[in-house]
């Protein structure tokens, strides 16, 4: 097994409204995402920033917000953290999709290179 120095690194990327923040990082850092390896030991590390996110809901859709067919704009929670293992990421990514309220969570998975 590869030591943690060594494993690959992965940022973890989602778009989460006020209400669900706290469970959806709850879910991702019991998950493992959000530890740094290293001698600090330091757990349940992230980066959260305010914005407005969009979205128009399809014919087919059952949205947690919003009616189909209208424009919605909503304010959010952008939220970074680190995945060391392409197997905590996706089991971060498998929990935050359980924990966030909507029908599609908006997520980004970047692989992340040493230098």
């Amino acid at each position: 097994m590869a030591t943690a120095a060594a494993a690959q690194k992965f940022k973890l990327v989602f778009f989460v409204p006020p209400s669900a923040l706290a469970a959806c990082k709850t879910a991702i850092f019991n998950a493992g995402a959000g530890r740094y390896p290293g001698v600090g030991a330091y757990t349940e590390c992230a980066f959260t920033t305010r914005g407005v996110g969009q979205f128009r809901p399809g014919d087919t859709a059952n949205p947690n917000i919003g009616e189909v067919g209208k424009l919605e704009e909503v304010d959010e929670f952008r939220v970074e953290t680190l995945c060391v293992g392409r197997d905590v990421a996706q089991k971060a990514v498998d929990a935050l999709k359980k924990a966030h309220p909507y029908e599609e969570p908006a997520y980004e998975v970047y692989k992340l290179e040493d230098m």
